[in-house]
Order: structure tokens, then C-alpha cells, then sequence
């Protein structure tokens, strides 16, 4: 730092003295003419510059310089704050964009995963609902055929019945006779029972 401020108030002498040695080298009005001694400095009006580049040079190095070079100082900090601000700012960029982008997988997963569940939980519903329904279609196939049963047996009992009476009316008119009742319905019954017997075989 000290040797980058020695180098600033060597570089501002300089260039302070070629500024003063270009005013006191310019011809002035009074020496316009066009002879060649007019760019040699005489020692009467060298003397003089001499002593007021000395004096400007002391204060400009007293009080300006120390200035400058304060400003020039608290620039430099700033800009270099500044770009460690702008590399901080960059580096919690960049962990955002990793943050968000972690997060963004994991919600991808999570989807992924909800959509696995719901494909499987559609097909145990599906399954259960298949099992149900043939269940149900079976429980009301064996009761059709438990009714089917029944009215056959019922109709049968009834036809038995009915083929009962008449046979029996038949019977009487064929002999003539009269039966009770009940032997004619032994009778009957009886014959359907060969008759079945008969048929089956």
C-alpha cells in the first residue's frame, strides 16, 4: 500500500513538473520575436519558476496530494467491496439455483411417488370391484337356479296333484266303482312313483 502511494506522488511530481516546466518554457507575448534564444530559459526568469514550482509542488504534496489519494484510496476499497459484494451475491445465486433445483427434484419424486400409489391403489379398487362383481354374479346365478328349483318342485307337486285327481275320476268311470279318497290317492301315487321309476331308467 505505501509503495503504490510513493509511486502515485512520484508519477503527480512528474507530471506537476512537466506542467510548470511547459509554462515557463512558452514563449510569452513580450518574447514573440522569432529568435532561437527565446526557447532557452534565461537564469533571471529560470530562478523565479524554479522557486514557484517548488512551493506549488510542497503544497500540492501537503494538501492536495494526501487527498487525492485519500479519495483515490476510498474508491479502490469501494470497488473492491463492491466485487466481493457482487461474488457473494454470485456464490448465494448459486447455491439458490442448487437449493431450488434439489427441491424441485424432490418434488418430482414426490409426484412420481403419488402417481405410483395412485396407479396401484386404481388397481386393488379394480380388482376388488371385479372380485365383488363375479361374486355377486354367482350369488345371483345359485339363487336363480335355487328359484328355478323351487318352482319346478312346486310345479311338480302341483301337476302331481292335478294328475292325481283326474286319474282317479279316470279310474272310477273305468270301473265303475267308487274309491275313498285316500285309497284313490295311493293308487295314484303309487303308479306317478312307477311311471318316475320307469322314465328315469
Amino acid at each position: 500500500m505505501k509503495t503504490n502511494k510513493s509511486m502515485r506522488v512520484l508519477w503527480a511530481s512528474a507530471i506537476s513538473t512537466g506542467c510548470l516546466a511547459a509554462l515557463v518554457a512558452a514563449p510569452t507575448t513580450a518574447f514573440a520575436a522569432a529568435d532561437a534564444s527565446i526557447l532557452i530559459p534565461k537564469p533571471a526568469e529560470f530562478i523565479p519558476a524554479l522557486i514557484a514550482f517548488l512551493v506549488i509542488w510542497f503544497v500540492l504534496a501537503k494538501f492536495a496530494w494526501p487527498m487525492i489519494l485519500k479519495n483515490l484510496d476510498a474508491r479502490q476499497a469501494k470497488i473492491k467491496g463492491d466485487l466481493d459484494e457482487a461474488d457473494a451475491a454470485k456464490q448465494k445465486a448459486a447455491e439458490d439455483l442448487r437449493t431450488y433445483e434439489e427441491k424441485i427434484a424432490d418434488a418430482q419424486r414426490e409426484a412420481d411417488e403419488i402417481i405410483a400409489d395412485a396407479k396401484h391403489t386404481a388397481e386393488q379398487s379394480r380388482s376388488q370391484i371385479i372380485a365383488k362383481a363375479q361374486a355377486d354374479a354367482a350369488d345371483i346365478i345359485s339363487k336363480a337356479h335355487e328359484a328355478v328349483e323351487t318352482e319346478r318342485r312346486t310345479a311338480m307337486s302341483s301337476l302331481t296333484g292335478e294328475v292325481a285327481d283326474l286319474s282317479v275320476e279316470m279310474a272310477g268311470r273305468i270301473i265303475d266303482e267308487k274309491l275313498d279318497d285316500a285309497t284313490q290317492r295311493k293308487l295314484v301315487e303309487k303308479y306317478l312313483t312307477e311311471a318316475g321309476s320307469l322314465n328315469g331308467k
